[in-house]
């Protein structure tokens, strides 16, 4: 199999890519794999490939065109520029003569959902980083709390036994994670 990229991340000139990567466990030997050839065709990579396949070269020059006009203009100004610009210079001309109005929606449509998505996991990126960080700073303070109590009742000459016993009735915990808390500060 063969997968063309034309993404905004960037990636090899071509990268062999494997189901089993995305198993939630690593396996050497898995029961189920599948290998995919993927080809970078952004515009400036697999000259060799670009020169064999006109159409191929012509459609990076045209995503190209789209993604630097939509980083000064609107979107929809971007994509008509770009349709009127590769129609005149002879850039896939038929086709963007003959389908103009199906291809501007298209890539409206695509550019935007594109945007959508990377504003989506910018969001979720910063929303477990935030989650994650209060999970952290909860933790320190239960942690906190936690070697606190054990030192003082250690200070005070309180015993191992009671220490747990303590530990045990403040923070609603079993014996063994209270002995494993008293242990590990004590």
């Amino acid at each position: 199999f063969v997968v063309f990229y034309n993404g905004t991340d960037g990636q090899p000139e071509r990268q062999i890519l494997r189901l089993s990567d995305a198993f939630e466990k690593e396996t050497s030997e898995p029961e189920l794999e599948l290998k995919v050839l993927m080809l970078n065709i952004n515009f400036g990579h697999n000259k060799e490939l670009m020169e064999k396949c006109r159409t191929l070269r012509e459609y990076s020059q045209y995503v190209d065109r789209v993604r630097k006009y939509a980083k000064r203009m609107r979107i929809e100004e971007a994509v008509e520029r770009a349709v009127t610009e590769c129609t005149r210079e002879g850039i896939l001309a038929d086709f963007l003569s003959s389908q103009r109005a199906e291809v501007i929606a298209v890539s409206i449509f695509e550019y935007n959902e594109e945007e959508e998505m990377r504003k989506i996991r910018a969001s979720e990126y910063k929303n477990g980083k935030e989650d994650g960080i209060a999970q952290g700073i909860k933790q320190g303070i239960e942690q906190g709390i936690e070697q606190g109590m054990v030192e003082t009742c250690k200070e005070l000459g309180v015993s191992f036994e009671q220490t747990v016993a303590r530990l045990k009735l403040r923070l609603g915990i079993s014996e063994q994670e209270a002995q494993e808390k008293v242990r590990h500060y004590w």
